[in-house]
């Protein structure tokens, strides 16, 4: 029984959504140190992932009848009614968490509740209205962009237009990863698969260009772009396996990959402006990576 809700929540995938809201968080707050508010905005983050990946199967539950009979509401696991409340509570909860983030600093703030809001509406229009449309993909981004910067805003008043442009390399990302996987279920399509491998490679090289290394580490610098090609070039790679024959489970091992490499840019990300503090990053890929050897991640 656990295993069918970890399943339904896709547990794997929990801590790339930790690992969105820590590099938000780690990028105003350079000293690294991780604060009171950090903790309440790393649950809120979890709390509305959860709940969006619990809605999706709920919203989709006739479409999966058909295409995904294997996952736990369609055999019957676990009841639909448990799952609607299951979803709705984490995002009542995730939204609660959110809100309270702003009163765990010494000044109460509202940015914290207004972009958790804001993400509680994305991830319900995308769930239930978009995600079938021309425009699901960019929802899906728009999601994990707002889920970066409710990292970011307990730290910032987000005025600084590098915290926008860092979330929105993330966003693009997701863009182009969500559309690869739109017909994962089934032989895709080779020219779509190229262009959202163009579309994420895209974010990549974004977030390489609107990020560079702090004073402490002008010494590497110079080598700062080869990095970004080089992480770039390695998941692109994996990407292009899939597209030379795009068989469902070779789209689905490429979507997998690439959703476990968002761990990976985040803390490069936060590398740039905290240091060593993006280990912490790199650690949330342990329990992902030995989670998604048990569990699926799309």
């Amino acid at each position: 029984m656990l295993r069918s809700y970890a399943q339904l929540a896709r547990l794997p995938n929990v801590f790339t959504a930790l690992a969105d809201v820590t590099m938000g968080y780690l990028f105003t707050h350079r000293d690294g140190e991780f604060e009171l508010v950090y903790w309440v905005l790393a649950v809120a983050s979890a709390a509305l992932y959860t709940a969006g990946m619990v809605l999706n199967d709920v919203f989709d539950y006739e479409l999966d009848r058909v295409e995904r009979p294997e996952r736990p509401l369609p055999r019957g696991e676990i009841s639909l009614a448990t799952a609607q409340y299951l979803g709705f509570g984490l995002l009542a909860f995730g939204l609660v968490c959110g809100w309270l983030a702003g009163a765990a600093g010494s000044n109460f703030r509202l940015v914290p509740g207004q972009i958790a809001t804001m993400l509680v509406v994305a991830i319900l229009l995308y769930d239930k209205l978009l995600k079938a449309t021309p425009v699901g993909p960019l929802a899906m981004g728009a999601c994990r962009m707002l889920n970066v910067l409710l990292g970011m805003s307990g730290g910032s008043n987000l005025s600084d237009s590098s915290t926008w442009l860092v979330a929105l390399g993330i966003g693009i990302y997701i863009t182009g990863l969500t559309w690869f996987a739109r017909t994962e279920a089934v032989r895709s399509s080779r020219p779509m698969l190229i262009a959202a491998t163009a579309v994420l490679a895209a974010g990549v090289a974004w977030l390489g260009h609107v990020t560079k290394l702090e004073p402490y580490a002008l010494e590497q610098a110079r080598l700062w772009p080869w990095l970004w090609l080089v992480l770039g070039g390695s998941i692109v790679y994996r990407f292009g396996w899939a597209i030379a024959d795009p068989e469902p489970w070779r789209v689905q091992q490429a979507v997998k990959n690439g959703i476990m490499s968002l761990v990976v840019l985040d803390a490069a990300v936060a590398f740039s402006a905290a240091g060593h503090a993006a280990t912490a990053i790199l650690l949330l890929l342990v329990p992902a990576v030995f989670l998604g050897r048990w569990l699926y991640s799309t």
